[in-house]
């Protein structure tokens, strides 16, 4: 199987490149070899190489940055998906992106569905859920909601600046009232080959470990993982000036995806299981 895999030098996409290239033929595209805002460059390069599988894992993340560069944010979350999804049903391939929790707006008490009716807060929310829909343009079409992603070779995740801070024995600021469910890139790269694999129904799924922390638990059980007792100060949402709103309650189901034979470990074995990595 031939795969391409955009923003392969990003967190996510540089993992999914790694693990993925004993069991595929994987082309990695960077800003240097792809300009996704290029909608003829898309179709061009899809056309030239005729891949089984276009994975987009590209995405302007700068959430109160979007505020300020709607058109960026929208230009490289919502037209360039629409474009990859044009070019993939070109050329027969099936389509799979990244999405994210934010499409809520936070405001339930229980962990969010695929069902559930998206309500984005901010102009990055927005651009993402805009880029759900222009990809489902693509008959054969996977998008896959991730959320509080951590791992990878780079290191600039909160979970790594909790850590890190914990391991310098500095004070840690972290939220007691924001509810998230981690996302390990490891996890979310074995899964979505699993779900390519499965021939599952297409649509959206949520791609995320199992279970629900608050970042003060999370960095609690950091604490733990590390053994050492954290320093943390504990922050409200309210209490912290934020250009673009944050949902508060956003941690979504993974139901859906184990229904499809895809499992996800627990949030807390995923966190274990990377900082022993970090650690050697």
């Amino acid at each position: 199987m031939k795969v391409l895999v955009t923003g392969a030098a990003g967190q996510l996409g540089a993992t999914i490149v790694r693990d993925w290239s004993d069991r595929a033929e994987v082309v990695p595209l960077t800003r240097d070899s792809l300009d996704i805002a290029d909608a003829a460059a898309i179709d061009a390069l899809v056309a030239r190489e005729r891949p089984q599988l276009l994975v987009n894992c590209a995405a302007y993340n700068d959430v109160d940055g979007a505020e300020d560069h709607p058109v960026d944010a929208i230009r490289v979350n919502a037209l360039a998906v629409r474009a990859m999804a044009a070019a993939a049903e070109r050329a027969g391939a099936l389509f799979v992106h990244y999405s994210t929790d934010f499409v809520f707006d936070g405001a339930t008490g229980r962990p969010y569905t695929e069902d559930d009716e998206p309500a984005p807060q901010s102009v990055y929310a927005s651009s993402k859920l805009l880029g759900e829909w222009f990809g489902a343009e693509a008959s054969r079409y996977y998008a896959l909601r991730v959320e509080s992603l951590f791992g990878g070779r780079h290191r600039r995740s909160t979970v790594d600046r909790i850590a890190d801070t914990i391991r310098a024995g500095q004070p840690a600021r972290v939220f007691t009232d924001r509810t998230v469910t981690p996302s390990y890139v490891e996890d979310v790269a074995r899964a979505t080959w699993a779900l390519v694999e499965s021939e599952a129904p297409f649509g959206v799924y949520h791609c995320v470990n199992s279970g629900l922390t608050t970042w003060f638990e999370l960095a609690r059980e950091i604490g733990r993982c590390l053994g050492v007792e954290p320093d943390l100060v504990p922050v409200k949402v309210a209490d912290v000036a934020l250009k673009a709103r944050r949902p508060q309650y956003a941690a979504l189901s993974n139901e859906k995806l184990a229904r499809a034979g895809v499992e996800m470990p627990a949030w807390q074995d995923a966190l274990r299981r990377y900082l022993v990595t970090v650690n050697r």
